[in-house]
């Protein structure tokens, strides 16, 4: 299809209808030229295909479909492959079902653990973040149906989403949550991208030029389309000059005649206009030249959501090995959610579920199993007879499975959580059950952190996350050991939310929201601060037991812009079969710029048979060990020493190695009068001049220091004495070494021909 030639044809009012949806799930198209009208659908983790009538937030029913995991637990799994399987399986689902865009995946940080919409969104680390999207991006996209990804950017809250500023230094978001889009752009070249609805300082996302345009299509080269969130535009035709192409969902014929209107009046020129065209043209074209249909098999999809979810549980504690249990034993099931599980968020992208699988029912089919509600999984009433009956069923058994969880009420798009407790009902009970059976195991149904008051009171602790419609099967596999659980976490469970890093400026007031914590979210922020948390990032255990070693580093040579290639040999040392997770980060011992202790920059998971070993090969690049620089509007990889840490948690690394690396380049410094000594000493080529120079006019009157007495030398130590020559700026030698204006700026001129030589 010549989709210039095409757009030629077009008459002006025809190219600004393209630019808005027809309806809330279609686009427009144009029958005398055949451009098709085609559907985009809610994701990302299942279909949420509505018809005509159908809305944003899921009041009127979808089709009957297949719920996968959430983004919470998919990306848990830290399996690039098992996550381009899925993307797969969704990918033929829209071919089955005629849509050509699912919307996602999301991949916004988990600033916050309070953040209403963290089950959808993938982790607190935008490496990890940006290697799962890629990977679903090119699920999905192997089908010829495209991704939205989404929401770019700096959407981290439901608070004011559609009207905030999220007050961010160009650092912190290119480092932290640009990089995630950034990633999948570059490496999974997605069909389309969604805008935000909040501003970035100051300025709406949908008419952010800088964001558009600028560094997505500019510095990224992304080709697709950009499309807002549903309801995100501000200003339409300010929109269109930033790099918006599409508006959904429809929105009347106003924002089309004003498109029209500023093209006529030369505001908005129609070359652009038609380039805004011509990029969703090219995408709407994409899929339907590829059109090809098909069948959804939603019972063998169904199983395969199963498939994915027992991959992606977290073992969080496992003491005296509690788990797994056995059909020989006195089992009691505990918690309404054992029979009614909590498996997907509420909001765009909630499942009209093809069928649901619960734990107590799928359990039943392998073991003798009591059951006692509790509490319910919708409420944080205490019933006194339920409480009666799940006492006595746990004073009878061998072991105790709570399932507790979040009800849909406490996280949802749209708001935001208030803190981080379970219901107090269901901490009251674990903590009585605890008191009265001395083998508990809690399974956790949450789609984010939550405190547990009761950890030190129980042995086991399963983190089921949203799991889909597939959970009861999954988890009964892993409570009875058929799957070895082998997730782990993509985020960190801290004590208390005032642990976290953005507990004083999270959500924001008046409008504005300050992400005064800069780089240092998650793990960044507790390694660096050495801060004891209750699960960290990366950790999960097994029911076998694996061991990390000899590590070698393989480099061509010792620059920067030279990969490396960092291998380790895993072996499972137990007594099962089983996956580990093996993380490799990276921390810059430099000291060129304030940095987290250390940043995840490769990760592979590997299954191992007992007494196995394998040797797993991870890549380290240029960007591996940069950070950004506002000084040189770039990526800087400074030289000096690095080290090199494997393990299987960030708070568990097994082997380390440090390095040492040249820098491709030295960042640019211009001297000024008010640089500092300290500053000019990490120049060893003013080793010279600062000797013959700058010392002897910083001394001042010779005949005065030789008079100085005892008592001052004691006063002023070496110490102080060096202390204060580092923070010295070169003006102050004007009044303690008595040199003039001119001497001064002569000295200044001399340092930056030394440096720029």
């Amino acid at each position: 299809m010549d989709i210039k030639k095409l757009v030629s044809e077009m008459t002006l009012e025809e190219k600004a209808g393209m630019c808005s949806g027809k309806d809330y799930w279609h686009l427009k198209g144009v029958e005398r030229l055949g451009i098709p009208e085609v559907m985009v659908s809610d994701g990302p983790h299942g279909l949420r295909k509505q018809d005509e009538e159908g809305d944003h937030l899921g009041v009127n029913d979808s089709i009957k479909a297949v719920c996968f995991p959430a983004g919470c637990a998919t990306t848990s799994s830290f399996d690039r492959e098992l996550i381009r399987k899925m993307g797969e399986i969704i990918g033929d689902e829209c071919q089955a079902e005629d849509v050509s865009v699912v919307l996602g995946p999301a991949v916004n940080i988990k600033r916050s653990p309070l953040c209403g919409r963290n089950f959808e969104y993938m982790s607190e680390d935008p490496y990890l973040a940006g290697e799962m999207a890629s990977s679903y991006i090119k699920g999905v996209q192997s089908k010829n149906v495209g991704v939205s990804i989404k929401h770019f950017a700096a959407n981290n809250q439901e608070h004011e989403r559609m009207s905030c500023s999220s007050e961010v230094d160009e650092r912190t978001l290119r480092e932290i949550y640009l990089l995630p889009f950034e990633k999948a752009v570059k490496e999974a070249d997605p069909y389309t991208v969604m805008c935000s609805y909040n501003k970035i300082n100051g300025t709406f996302s949908s008419e952010n030029e800088w964001l558009l345009t600028k560094v997505l299509r500019d510095e990224w080269g992304f080709k697709g389309y950009v499309m807002s969130d549903w309801g995100a535009v501000n200003d339409r035709v300010r929109g269109v000059i930033a790099g918006l192409d599409l508006e959904m969902p429809v929105t009347g014929s106003d924002n089309d005649k004003l498109i029209v209107d500023a093209v006529k009046k030369g505001i908005l020129s129609e070359k652009k206009l038609d380039e805004t065209v011509e990029r969703i043209l090219n995408t709407v074209f994409k899929y339907f030249e590829n059109k090809k249909g098909g069948i959804f098999d939603r019972e063998k999809d169904h199983e395969k959501a199963a498939d994915i979810a027992s991959e992606c549980m977290v073992l969080l504690k496992n003491e005296e090995d509690i788990l797994p249990v056995s059909a020989d034993e006195k089992l009691a099931f505990i918690g309404g959610f054992a029979k009614k599980p909590r498996f997907q968020g509420g909001g765009s992208s909630h499942i009209n579920c093809f069928k649901i699988s619960d734990t107590l029912s799928e359990s039943l089919k392998r073991a003798d199993i009591t059951y006692a509600e509790g509490f319910a999984c919708d409420s944080d009433e205490e019933d006194e007879q339920k409480i009666k009956e799940a006492l006595s069923a746990a004073k009878a058994a061998d072991k105790v499975v709570i399932f507790a969880g979040l009800p849909d009420s406490y996280e949802s798009e749209g708001y935001d959580r208030k803190h981080m407790g379970l219901p107090e009902c269901q901490n009251r009970l674990i903590s009585r059950i605890a008191g009265i059976n001395p083998n508990v195991i809690v399974v956790l149904h949450n789609g984010s952190p939550v405190e547990m008051p009761w950890i030190n009171e129980v042995k086991g602790v399963i983190e089921a996350y949203l799991s889909g419609e597939a959970v009861g099967i999954a988890l009964s596999r892993v409570l009875f050991g058929e799957v070895n659980p082998s997730g782990h976490l993509a985020e960190t469970f801290p004590l208390k939310l005032s642990d976290t890093p953005c507990y004083l400026n999270f959500p924001g007031k008046r409008g504005k929201v300050y992400y005064r914590e800069g780089v240092f979210t998650g793990y960044r922020y507790y390694d660096s601060k050495d801060m004891k948390v209750l699960f960290p990032f990366g950790h999960g255990l097994s029911y076998t037991s694996f061991k990390i070693d000899n590590l070698k580093i393989n480099r061509r040579g010792n620059k920067v812009t030279d990969d490396i290639e960092v291998s380790v040999d895993v072996t499972n040392i137990g007594d099962r079969k089983g996956k580990e997770v093996i993380q490799l980060y990276v921390s810059d011992r430099t000291g060129t710029e304030v940095r987290p202790l250390k940043e995840l920059k490769g990760f592979e998971k590997v299954e191992l048979l007992p007494g196995e070993s394998k040797t797993v090969t991870m890549k380290l690049d240029q960007r591996s060990f940069a950070y950004y620089s506002t000084e040189i509007s770039d990526w800087y990889a400074p030289g000096g020493e690095y080290d090199i840490l494997v393990g299987n948690s960030c708070e568990n690394i097994s082997v380390r190695e440090r390095i040492i690396l040249e820098a491709e380049r030295e960042l640019p410094f211009k001297a000024e009068v008010t640089t500092t000594i300290g500053e000019l000493k990490a120049y060893p080529q003013l080793g010279e001049f600062m000797e013959k120079v700058i010392r002897p006019a910083m001394s001042g009157d010779e005949e005065t220091e030789k008079n100085e007495n005892s008592s001052s030398k004691e006063a002023i130590t070496d110490e102080m004495s060096e202390a204060m020559d580092n923070y010295m700026p070169l003006r102050a030698i004007r009044s303690f070494g008595g040199i003039t204006n001119e001497q001064l700026y002569d000295m200044v001129y001399e340092i930056n021909k030394i440096l720029n030589k």
